[in-house]
């Protein structure tokens, strides 16, 4: 069974995983029940997480089940949900880009948002289009999610300028990335095309780049502010424990001024 598990996530498209995972949800949580770890994106405590990961960044109990939420997505939701006015502030306009299923149908919801979801093939986006440009006008975004996108791109750096251009004077973002934290530079080769070398040297077989440290001058440099949030100076130990975070990943809260 995890054999199977493990040869679906990898080689199933991503817009199959996605109807796909509808099913699953149904029958994985009750296989799973148990209190050792928490997801506070559906509330709902496991016997353990999910393997999640190819080969070469496999890594045990980190999927949700249920809503199959990663170790970056319940720590976006815990920085929305305790140190951020992500769910009180009023008439936000919202653009996600690759939008995750374990956020869609809950930001879909909400009062204060107007809700709008892009990405170049989702079965679940509003808006098809390519990140190099973008069909919006300018300044049209208090708040933009576009995570885990920015590895799979051309041209980075084009889609950071095009996404600068949408967002409002005084909206902020977050934009998470693999990052490899002992890299001080990011590592992109134009010669390394092949599936198995990219899952090699980028951990995944549709990524071109991995990120290093350098990762938040790259979003500076086309003009956005960063603050760096650590969620070790605020989690507890057990904490820790029970959401399954990623024991390295900063989550950088990018702004326009």
């Amino acid at each position: 069974m995890k054999k199977l598990y493990k040869y679906l996530l990898n080689k199933l498209p991503r817009p199959l995983l996605i109807r796909l995972s509808y099913l699953f949800k149904m029958v994985a949580p009750l296989i799973y029940k148990g209190n050792n770890v928490h997801c506070p994106v559906c509330e709902r405590s496991f016997r353990k997480f999910l393997s999640y990961g190819s080969a070469v960044a496999h890594r045990e109990n980190v999927l949700c089940p249920y809503d199959l939420t990663l170790e970056r997505h319940r720590l976006m939701w815990y920085y929305l949900k305790n140190h951020s006015s992500f769910f009180t502030a009023q008439n936000i306009d919202l653009l996600h880009i690759a939008p995750e299923q374990c956020f869609h149908g809950k930001f879909k919801k909400q009062k204060n948002l107007s809700y709008t979801t892009g990405d170049l093939e989702s079965p679940i986006a509003d808006l098809h289009f390519d990140l190099h440009d973008i069909p919006l006008e300018n300044n049209s975004f208090d708040v933009i999610f576009c995570n885990h996108v920015l590895e799979h791109v051309k041209d980075d750096h084009q889609c950071m300028k095009e996404l600068f251009r949408i967002m409002k004077k005084g909206g902020w973002g977050i934009f998470q990335v693999p990052i490899d934290y002992n890299r001080d530079e990011t590592y992109e080769d134009p010669s390394i095309t092949s599936e198995k070398d990219r899952e090699l040297h980028y951990w995944q077989k549709d990524h071109v780049r991995l990120f290093g440290k350098d990762y938040p001058k790259k979003l500076e440099a086309v003009g956005f502010k960063i603050v760096h949030f650590n969620y070790h100076d605020h989690v507890s130990k057990n904490g820790k424990m029970d959401l399954r975070f990623h024991k390295d990943e900063i989550l950088y809260i990018i702004s326009k001024e």
